[in-house]
């Protein structure tokens, strides 16, 4: 099947489901990749980078790790890529947002993946590709390191909440008339001894 026909096909299905009021709930066609946060982009101009797919595609979520096909040869672009994404419910919205969209002129296909196989590895790959496959290209998550905090006996000051929250509208105009505001005289600082 032609490229475009599958493009066409999956914008008739999203648009089927939104007409239905079906989007969004277990009966969804993307319903069955729930396992899966891989996501398939073919099409692709042949001068994109790892990080030019990455940057078209991130924002719809944070990319965690990207496979962009090489010829072993040459090591250019194939022109598709495998992404997988943090989160899954990003795959929804790349296939949903930028299947069938144009990049530098082509237009791109993108579509779930269910089982995505780790390519293996080649003795012939660079050390950035074998990094990039190993390690993923999403950042280390930092570790803080908390102290433990001395806690005295009960007091008055554990009894109030930490945090203050925001009050509604309404609960501010209900107690507006019960607080009055203590008005504050400004003192004067004199700088001389």
């Amino acid at each position: 099947m032609n490229i475009l026909t599958k493009i066409r096909l999956l914008n008739d299905l999203n648009e089927r489901e939104l007409r239905l009021g079906i989007a969004g709930t277990k009966a969804s066609w993307h319903e069955q990749y729930r396992d899966s946060a891989w996501i398939y982009a073919g099409g692709l101009p042949f001068e994109l980078s790892e990080g030019d797919v990455i940057c078209v595609l991130s924002q719809y979520g944070e990319i965690v790790n990207i496979n962009l096909i090489r010829d072993k040869k040459t090591g250019k672009s194939k022109g598709f890529a495998f992404v997988c994404y943090q989160d899954q419910r990003s795959t929804i919205l790349a296939v949903d947002n930028l299947n069938g969209t144009k990049i530098k002129g082509r237009q791109i296909r993108v579509d779930h993946v269910i089982n995505y196989k780790p390519p293996k590895d080649d003795d012939d790959i660079d050390e950035l590709t074998k990094h990039i496959r190993e390690e993923g290209v999403a950042p280390k998550p930092q570790m803080r390191q908390s102290r433990p905090v001395p806690r005295e006996e009960s007091s008055e000051e554990e009894t109030k909440p930490r945090h203050k929250h925001k009050k509604r509208k309404k609960d501010h105009k209900e107690l507006k008339f019960l607080k009055k505001k203590p008005k504050h005289k400004k003192r004067k600082y004199n700088d001389s001894p």
